[in-house]
């Protein structure tokens, strides 16, 4: 029996004044021309909301570089689904605030790059970011807004967790999630000048575990760690094809936002089949659902219903093929690829993203 989505990432745009180097698009960015119009997000929305989905996040690049932004808010409230924007917060002002709380946004999750002003422009490619997306996150309390506060960190902002947590509390965030890179999209093609070493993780996990405790019950905060220090994989998206969806800008439907990256895989699309019909019988979806699929060492593995196989498009990124064992297990044929990444990784500048 396949379960019914609980959570639909609607990737409106490819289109981001930011150029984040570990930005979790694909490197062949999908432009503004080939972007499902506001009527065909509407329809998405309604067959989501039918197929069991409770909440859509509504992110990007940035899904307020749309002009449509409040139609489709709107769309989704209308479907009955929660709403919660992905941003980063520099497109923000009083009157679009205003709008989409109107249409019936729910939650806001803002994205920083750095603690510091000059990190922040140095990582995200924008001058004069910081002090915009202080503004949004003000402009998201006094609407009365649930805000949580999505800190991407790496080797070269890590020194400054401390300061993104307290960031998080002047901000008034009530969630903060602390996300290691990971790395796939372009966060791929920076990982030498991303990925951290074994001590600054431990670092990083004693400060998050300390902060964790000093602010119980004012600050949750989410800690996701990279896969290159592991002995076993996450359970990416809680499995391929379980519980999680993500349609592209163009209306590709997929078992993850990576799985583009997956070349020769051929995704449904929405403009010609509908969400019900990618979700349970599409060969995406179907490829890597279950534990039928999986090699050994996975196959008959004691933890293969509790991490899935792990990532595919990392197993597709570092060994060429998306259903071997993902390199993050220790049982992993290829897991000595990690510690030789980790063990290269110094490269200081950066690739940024961007329309080719």
């Amino acid at each position: 029996m396949i379960d019914a989505p609980l959570a639909l990432l609607a990737e409106l745009t490819h289109r981001c004044p930011l150029r984040c180097p570990y930005c979790s698009n694909p490197t062949e960015l999908t432009r503004a021309s080939g972007e499902l119009s506001t009527a065909e997000w509407a329809r998405v929305f309604q067959e989501a909301a039918a197929l069991g989905c409770l909440q859509i996040h509504l992110s990007g690049g940035e899904p307020t570089a749309r002009r449509d932004i409040v139609e489709i808010v709107a769309a989704a409230r209308t479907a009955g689904l929660y709403t919660n924007l992905i941003t980063a917060g520099v497109l923000l002002d009083a009157a679009l605030m205003a709008r989409l709380v109107e249409a019936g946004l729910d939650h806001v999750q803002l994205s920083v790059q750095d603690a510091d002003e000059a990190g922040a422009e140095r990582i995200g490619g924008m001058k004069g970011a910081q002090a915009r997306k202080r503004a949004a996150a003000a402009l998201v309390k006094q609407a009365g807004l649930p805000l949580t506060l999505n800190a991407v960190v790496h080797r070269q902002n890590l020194h400054n967790l401390p300061r993104l947590i307290e960031i998080a509390l002047e901000w008034g965030a009530g969630r903060l999630e602390v996300a290691h890179v990971q790395y796939y999209g372009w966060a791929l093609a920076n990982r030498d000048a991303l990925l951290p070493n074994r001590a600054q993780l431990d670092d990083a996990t004693h400060i998050v575990e300390a902060a964790r405790a000093a602010h119980r019950g004012r600050l949750v905060i989410d800690y996701v760690v990279p896969d290159y220090h592991a002995a076993r994989p996450k359970a990416c998206m809680g499995g391929w094809g379980r519980r999680f969806l993500a349609v592209s800008p163009a209306g590709n439907v997929l078992p993850c936002h990576a799985a583009e990256s997956i070349t020769g895989m051929v995704f449904a699309n929405v403009r010609d089949t509908s969400l019900a019909e990618a979700w349970m019988g599409s060969d995406a979806f179907n490829m890597f659902r279950g534990t039928e699929w999986m090699p050994k060492p996975c196959q008959g593995c004691e933890h293969a219903e509790r991490d899935w196989g792990g990532c595919r498009c990392q197993a597709f990124a570092l060994t060429g093929n998306a259903a071997n064992t993902d390199p993050a297990c220790a049982l992993s044929p290829h897991h000595a690829m990690l510690a030789e990444a980790v063990a290269e990784a110094g490269a200081t500048e950066f690739r940024y993203r961007e329309f080719s």
